[in-house]
């Protein structure tokens, strides 16, 4: 397998992980999960994780290929679009995404929103092949977290989004609308598949114990060491994952966001003041769990 280089960056505000992903032959790049910043107590936008990332491109002389979402998240705004306009690179998701925009639609009451994925430039399918320069990276469907969750495989690195995290970290949430448990350990299964030597990219680290911040692991070391999966039946999962979600509050932003990233990154038009106003459900979400 060719070993592309990967850059991350996380944003201590959500615990998410960004990453650009390289073909050193090429210098051509995708830049994976891109956070939009947004302060839910003042209701304002900005720019600073996209604008660090695009400096990282610029100062190595990359050049952007891809502008890769792995899911419609619920605890970021998803700066896609944003660095479309600013790379002219093409946005892409997984083919799912339309599942995910039909619950999303009726939770916000959008008869005429459009659930067929057109918000993004390219919609992948489970196994389709693409290149970043002349690094073949390959779709993986990896449904459980949200219905439309895809890794991305490219040379010896994968990035597995929601799913597994670092292993002192366990596993993702599965209780988001159209998320399984069950589903999660298959998609789980096919990614520890892959070659022992696999390096692999989280999505999230909240940090237990409050170390740093890590976001890689390998195949093996999961295999070992993760609480969640070492030694463990996809009854034993299910069991165990439903139970810590019982436990969890919801994202603070789902409601913020999902409105945003089920349009590919796109913020609301601006009304007659010229003000962007969201759309925030009441009880929406029944059975959530307070604070």
């Amino acid at each position: 397998m060719r070993k592309p280089d990967v850059a991350a960056f996380y944003d201590a505000r959500t615990g998410s992980v960004q990453y650009v992903v390289s073909d050193p032959a090429t210098r051509q790049c995708a830049i994976i999960d891109p956070v939009l910043d947004f302060d839910e107590k003042s209701g304002s936008i900005a720019t600073t994780n996209a604008d660090i990332i695009l400096e990282h491109v610029a100062t190595r002389g990359l050049t952007v290929e891809w502008i890769l979402d792995t899911h419609p998240h619920a605890d970021h705004f998803s700066a896609a679009r944003y660095l479309r306009a600013k790379t002219g690179a093409p946005t892409a998701i997984g083919e799912h995404v339309v599942a995910v925009q039909r619950i999303w639609k009726q939770i916000y009451n959008w008869p005429d929103f459009p659930c067929d994925g057109s918000q993004w430039d390219r919609l992948f399918r489970d196994g389709e092949a693409f290149n970043i320069g002349q690094l073949e990276a390959r779709v993986l469907h990896s449904p459980g977290h949200t219905l439309a969750s895809i890794s991305y495989i490219v040379g010896d690195a994968a990035f597995i989004h929601d799913t597994l995290f670092m292993p002192d970290s366990g596993s993702a949430r599965a209780d988001f609308p159209g998320g399984s448990a069950s589903a999660l350990w298959t998609s789980i299964e096919a990614i520890l598949r892959l070659p022992d030597e696999t390096r692999l990219f989280t999505g999230h680290d909240y940090r237990p114990g409050g170390r740093q911040p890590l976001w890689e692991s390998s195949v093996a070391e999961q295999k070992a060491g993760n609480p969640h999966v070492a030694g463990k039946s996809r009854a034993d999962f299910v069991a165990l994952r439903e139970a810590r979600d019982k436990s969890l509050p919801m994202p603070k932003l789902i409601l913020h966001a999902l409105q945003v990233n089920i349009r590919g990154g796109e913020l609301p038009v601006a009304e007659d003041n010229g003000c962007r106003y969201l759309k925030i459900p009441l009880d929406a979400l029944p059975g959530a769990k307070w604070d």
